[in-house]
């Protein structure tokens, strides 16, 4: 059930299957790739989330990032491998059809815009309660709604659109978690001038019951609540698809991975964990960055938190709305969705790709508010392991194109795997070991086990649906194929009957 693994160019220029308009163009510039890249990395459950992961594993939530952040490095050298030499607005999706088979790319692309339609819903009702509390006059529903609406017009007159507005909104959380970095080593140091904070240092690293005061498990755990928060970081090789230069903006926003993990997330939070210790009350009350900047004596912390939450979500919103649709445009492209997915504008949008997701993202907003127990939990548990299912899928997929790549082009492979195979197969067992450990969390309604669960249950009903789509189409060839035999047969018998009749 394999289709025949070949490399194409990327998803540009007129003639794509069913596309009236000149197909996707190349909209992003270098700057826009750029910031795309360095703001993919920092999402919302960085602010958000973080606190949670503190409470658990305390200052040993650093080795929590540090491995995860790994984990995220090896997987995107993996894939900045395959997208540098063959860029595609389907980017792991388009690569696991060529790798492993029709069904795999099938299967990964649909569960991957299915986890993006959720996140859009989840942004915008966290968006909406921020802009209730500044504008209480319009209810949260409303603001949800403006949000989608807003961005939802972003998107559709261009793709320029989309990345003038991820260039600023990135812009912003980039200069925000720069600032709150100097800022806070300078006080941990003491040397921050007019701030004299009593419990910054770095003793709070192992005053406070050790640097693993809950054990070595807790370094796992915090995997746990920390491993979704780097979802994103891939946004940048399906953008590529759209850029001037594919190949140059693939590879550099590759290399350039291991340092923005490292200062914008185990930067910040050592920051966090040496101004306050772990355990320090207000950490879990108001958030991790919000008590940090708490305890500078920093004026009106919360509100400025807050907005810089609201553009990490607005970021959020507007990058998920663009990459589920841009999932949706190549599944059309490749026959795995209505073709209707693939037709662009004259602009390079897909309109219809862009107008399906957002429909989605309302109807999971509307669940969220009138079901929030039931439907809309669901949809969050039974996506929430999307993240690693991708990044599985990678892992094999790289395996497979290297050689496929080192066959046709081996020009092309300009960004490699460090030690393949060794490192590709260490990747995916620990993927694995992470998944495997998911299980044995069982706490919550959005315990690790439940989300495993529910999105292995998804992630079945896909796969299912990919076979049964490709026993179809055989179905259909063997069928066209015996057409054409009988035809062919007749038209013999016919000319046999000629030649018959002139011989009389």
């Amino acid at each position: 059930m394999t289709s025949q693994p070949t490399l194409t160019q990327a998803d540009r220029g007129p003639g794509g299957p069913g596309e009236p308009g000149p197909g996707l163009q190349a909209g992003l510039k270098n700057r826009h790739l750029s910031m795309i890249a360095i703001g993919g990395v920092i999402g919302a459950g960085l602010f958000v989330g973080s606190s949670s992961g503190i409470a658990t594993a305390g200052p040993g939530i650093l080795l929590s990032y540090a491995l995860v952040g790994t984990l995220v490095v090896l997987v995107m050298r993996m894939l900045g491998e395959m997208s540098a030499a063959n860029p595609t607005s389907g980017s792991f999706s388009a690569h696991a059809d060529r790798a492993l088979g029709r069904w795999a790319g099938f299967s990964i692309g649909w569960l991957y815009w299915f986890f993006w339609v959720v996140v859009l819903a989840v942004e915008a009702t966290a968006g909406a309660k921020i802009l209730e509390g500044w504008i209480p006059a319009v209810p949260q529903w409303g603001w949800a709604l403006i949000v989608m609406v807003v961005l939802t017009a972003t998107n559709l007159v261009s793709v320029g659109s989309y990345g003038e507005f991820e260039f600023w909104f990135a812009g912003i959380k980039v200069v925000a978690i720069g600032a709150f970095i100097i800022i806070g080593g300078l006080a941990v140091f003491g040397v921050l001038p007019g701030v004299d904070s009593d419990k910054a240092g770095l003793g709070n690293l192992t005053d406070h019951g050790g640097f693993l005061p809950n054990g070595p498990g807790a370094i796992l755990t915090g995997v746990l609540l920390v491993v979704f928060s780097f979802m994103g970081s891939e946004i940048a090789t399906l953008a590529a698809g759209e850029s001037e230069n594919p190949q140059r903006a693939v590879t550099k926003s590759t290399n350039s991975i291991i340092w923005r993990i490292g200062v914008f997330y185990l930067g910040s939070i050592f920051v966090v964990v040496t101004l306050l210790p772990w355990d320090d009350a207000s950490i879990k009350e108001q958030g991790s960055y919000v008590a940090a900047l708490d305890s500078l004596g920093i004026a009106h912390a919360g509100q400025i938190m807050n907005f810089i939450v609201l553009t990490s979500v607005l970021s959020c919103l507007n990058s998920g709305l663009y990459t589920a649709s841009r999932m949706a445009f190549s599944l059309g492209e490749r026959g795995d969705a209505p073709k209707v997915f693939a037709r662009t504008t004259n602009r390079g949008v897909p309109l219809a790709a862009i107008v399906a997701s957002v429909v989605f993202g309302f109807v999971a907003v509307f669940f969220n508010y009138r079901f929030p127990d039931s439907v809309f939990l669901f949809l969050v548990n039974s996506s929430g392991a999307v993240a690693l299912f991708v990044w599985l899928v990678i892992c094999f997929s790289q395996l497979r194109m290297r050689k496929i790549i080192q066959a046709e082009a081996p020009e092309k492979l300009v960004v490699k795997m460090w030690l393949y195979p060794y490192l590709t197969w260490a990747t995916a067992a620990l993927i694995v070991f992470v998944l495997g450990y998911m299980l044995t969390d069982t706490e919550g309604e959005s315990s690790g086990r439940t989300t495993v669960l529910l999105s292995l249950l998804v992630a079945a009903v896909v796969v299912l649906v990919a076979f049964v789509k490709e026993w179809d189409r055989r179905q259909g060839r063997r069928s066209s194929a015996i057409g054409t035999g009988e035809a062919m047969a007749q038209a013999q018998d016919k000319a046999q009957d000629k030649d018959k009749d002139k011989v009389e």
